[in-house]
């Protein structure tokens, strides 16, 4: 934070820094010390700096090519196979190696059989399986509004990058804003956030995205292992989920099936919701309300 370009980080890493000092001080003795923390700072500053201003060069004039909301960008080929040899790993004292060996040999159904086992029944979502669902990973590029980005965004299992908030990449007017007769009044305040960041732009590149409605898209990529897509394709599809972030994780799941191939990996994700819901929050706000209502003991 201290490295930031915005200043309003900058402070906050500082008011942090005081407060953290008054209980962990020993910790943190290096962090604003010029030629430790504060050459780390410059640096991480510099290297930010440097490399805009170098793809800022080489990509000048180049515009985005159309492409699907979510794309599926790397996948291990052979993720099942040192899935399964990692599953097998701690059960035996062979070198992984020849375990991967032993695995490429087995049929169609011993290795269904095998992930079977290592699976479980996953009565709900909360049971996950091993470490082994870590061997493999899927790399995925996403064009959604940013409100659903802020949601994925804020899941600590996995690698998240993102590129710099504009109107660039437009927004979708929802369903239910049109039906309401409401279409006009939202794409008149788009225009107007639009107009601001247009403004604003020019002589505060850093602070313009503030302007910026969430209903904008914003391109990001998504870097996970099975085991964090297990976890977040199935909390975030749950029925009381946002459509938007629901959308996309469903094609996540749908990508490491049918593009990456990992079905038996897929399958395993059981609790992926792709069904589609109406008034997606109402059943949980019902319930909410209940537990508000009823009487406390």
């Amino acid at each position: 934070m201290r490295a930031h370009p915005l200043p309003e980080a900058q402070q906050y890493a500082a008011m942090m820094l005081h407060e953290l000092r008054k209980v962990i001080p020993s910790f943190l003795t290096r962090v604003d010390r010029p030629e430790r923390g504060g050459a780390w700072t410059e640096y991480l500053a510099g290297t930010r700096q440097a490399t805009s201003e170098v793809v800022g060069r080489l990509l000048a004039g180049d515009a985005p090519e159309p492409r699907p909301a979510v794309v599926l960008t790397d996948f291990d080929p052979e993720g099942e196979e040192k899935l399964l040899a990692a599953a097998c790993y701690p059960h035996t004292n062979l070198p992984e190696d020849q375990i991967r060996a032993r695995v490429r040999r087995l049929s169609t159904d011993e290795r269904a059989g095998l992930l079977r086992a290592y699976v479980g029944e996953r009565a709900n979502r909360r049971h996950k399986p091993g470490r082994a669902f870590e061997r493999t990973d899927y790399r995925f590029d996403v064009l959604c509004d940013y409100g659903a980005f802020r949601d994925l965004q804020r899941h600590r299992m996995l690698t998240i990058e993102w590129q710099p908030l504009s109107p660039a990449h437009g927004y979708d007017v929802p369903e239910a804003v049109a039906e309401a007769g409401l279409a006009q009044p939202f794409e008149d305040a788009m225009a107007v956030s639009a107009a601001l960041y247009d403004a604003l732009a020019p002589a505060l590149p850093e602070q313009a995205p503030y302007a910026v409605s969430l209903a904008y898209r914003v391109r990001f990529a998504v870097q996970m292992n099975a085991r964090e897509a297990m976890h977040m394709l199935e909390l975030r599809t749950s029925p009381q989920g946002h459509p938007a972030y629901r959308r996309v994780c469903q094609e996540m799941h749908r990508l490491i099936a049918d593009e990456a191939g990992h079905r038996a990996v897929a399958a395993a994700m059981r609790h992926v919701d792709h069904t589609t819901y109406e008034l997606e929050r109402l059943t949980a706000e019902r319930a909410a309300e209940q537990r508000r209502a009823a009487p406390r003991s």
